[in-house]
């Protein structure tokens, strides 16, 4: 089955003209048979709800029972449920240099990599000393 990564909001942050609530508490989430398979934290407004940003503005958002992996996704006859991100949502947050802002998430995201990887090699070495 394909992965989706979709803007997602849980069911509880929905009003009952499926719009969202409180749009800041927006996350991005892979998606696969229906289910979470993992979760990012929550949207960057400058990023998401941005007029003067609109590359990465967030207007639907597939509606899940809540922010966990293995949550269900609400899902119809024609597919996945939309809430919508109403137009007062949005603000002025000025120019965002997307650039800076990917190259600082592709830092991160390897060094999470290297601390994790320092983790395993600890175990490891834990479990040698052990035995």
């Amino acid at each position: 089955m394909k992965l989706v990564i979709r803007h997602c909001v849980e069911e509880s942050n929905i009003d009952q003209n499926f719009n969202v609530i409180d749009p800041t508490k927006i996350r991005h989430a892979v998606i696969k048979g229906g289910r979470i398979e993992s979760l990012s934290g929550l949207i960057d407004p400058a990023s998401h709800l941005n007029l003067d940003y609109p590359d990465h503005k967030v207007t639907m958002c597939a509606i899940i029972e809540k922010f966990e992996i293995g949550a269900k996704v609400r899902i119809a006859d024609n597919g996945i449920i939309f809430a919508k991100v109403e137009s007062a949502a949005y603000d002025h947050y000025g120019n965002v240099d997307y650039t800076e802002r990917l190259s600082n998430m592709i830092q991160a995201v390897k060094r999470e990599h290297e601390i994790r990887m320092m983790k395993k090699r600890r175990i490891g070495e834990e479990k040698v000393k052990t035995n």
